[in-house]
């Protein structure tokens, strides 16, 4: 997608489109199954679920495919059982990170991850050593070409969204609570309103920025995080610089 984000995580990941699309796919269809599980198919009266799903529907996901990662979830369908885990630590220069992961195997996980951060310059931390530094928020990117930016302003800022951005490359930036991420979703919707990407995710409070050696390798780390099966997402508040996301 165009545009730079601070919150994405990778913007110039390698690879096609239709990869990037995939991990997508994957990591929300996860999320909808483990919702499902703990809190019941009834999208109605299962907040996480019916966050998911809407994550779900602004990402174009194909309806069938929903219903089956629900359907997994309540034990209608066969399925693997995902345990979550939130991995929590440090790269180079003191960046946060927060890796949020859903496996089968935790055994088999939390050494792999372990020693991706060893690997890079980075250490895991104890539960709770960087939680605090991040706020979960609901986040929107609308091409520019989609729309004006005050009839961005008014359809989401009217339908509940904290904040619109718009100094950023190529896209507005829309910011959530993830209790109005929905409201927000079918306001754009109604409008004809395209999103190039929307997710729930870990929004830092704080951004680092570091000098050129350090941040090529909390780049790697982040990477190698990234491409990792069981990671669902990697939050970090490391301060990318531009020529970084657009160099690959």
């Amino acid at each position: 997608m165009s545009g730079h984000s601070k919150w994405s995580t990778i913007k110039h990941k390698k690879g096609a489109a239709d990869a990037k699309r995939g991990k997508i796919f994957t990591r929300i269809l996860k999320e909808m199954t483990v919702a499902a599980r703990l809190g019941g198919g009834d999208v109605t009266g299962n907040p996480r679920l019916r966050a998911a799903v809407a994550e779900a529907k602004a990402n174009n996901m194909p309806k069938d495919n929903i219903e089956r990662a629900i359907k997994r979830g309540t034990g209608e369908l066969e399925g693997a059982t995902y345990e979550e885990i939130t991995y929590e630590g440090y790269g180079p220069g003191g960046v946060a990170l927060l890796v949020e992961c859903m496996t089968d195997n935790s055994n088999r996980t939390t050494p792999e991850i372990r020693h991706m951060f060893e690997k890079n310059g980075g250490n895991l931390g104890t539960p709770g050593s960087v939680r605090f530094q991040f706020e979960r928020k609901g986040y929107f990117a609308v091409e520019k070409s989609a729309a004006s930016e005050d009839k961005l302003m008014e359809v989401a800022l009217e339908a509940g969204a904290d904040d619109l951005q718009t100094e950023d490359g190529d896209v507005f930036e829309i910011y959530t609570s993830p209790e109005n991420f929905e409201q927000v979703r079918q306001a754009l919707e109604k409008n004809n309103i395209a999103t190039a990407e929307a997710k729930l995710g870990q929004m830092p409070a704080n951004y680092v920025a570091l000098d050129e050696t350090k941040a090529k390798q909390v780049m790697r780390l982040m990477e190698s995080l990234d491409d990792h099966d069981d990671v669902q997402n990697v939050w970090s508040n490391f301060d990318i610089p531009e020529e970084m996301m657009e160099s690959e």
